[in-house]
């Protein structure tokens, strides 16, 4: 193997992939909406240049129904009327934990997310951005 040939994370670590998998099948036994997931995790991949996980995301969603139209616009979502006040908390959020920055007003988007979520389900939301940040970056990791 080259040294600067991608990691083989599948043939290294396959219990830490799985573990990482295990937790998915966690997060869906608490029924949160597939769509907003969708979003989210597309949203994120976007922000972070995963090719892998754009193609995936955006595959699965248009499986679950999601339109070409508000996938198309999804890199603009703050611009369109296309995503309700639901989901723009769920964006807000995501983007706010796939880019940490010392000036965001955490306080604020909690309280946004408040309006349209219970506490166990911004649990589960803050659960699914933290993973598909984690998998953005092994997968970027193979660029």
């Amino acid at each position: 193997m080259s040294e600067t040939g991608a990691v083989k994370y599948e043939q290294v670590v396959p219990d830490v992939l799985q573990a990482m998998a295990g937790v998915h099948k966690v997060m869906d036994t608490h029924g949160f909406d597939p769509m907003i997931r969708h979003l989210v995790q597309l949203r994120a991949s976007q922000i972070n240049g995963c090719a892998f996980c754009i193609k995936m995301h955006t595959k699965e969603a248009r499986q679950d129904g999601e339109t070409n139209d508000r996938l198309d616009r999804m890199i603009v979502w703050r611009h369109v009327h296309d995503f309700s006040e639901r989901e723009k908390a769920a964006l807000a959020w995501t983007e706010a934990l796939t880019r940490l920055d010392d000036n965001t007003d955490l306080g604020a988007l909690r309280a946004r997310l408040r309006r349209h979520f219970t506490e166990p389900e911004i649990g589960v939301l803050t659960a699914i951005v933290a993973m598909i940040n984690l998998w953005n970056r092994i997968q970027v990791s193979r660029h």
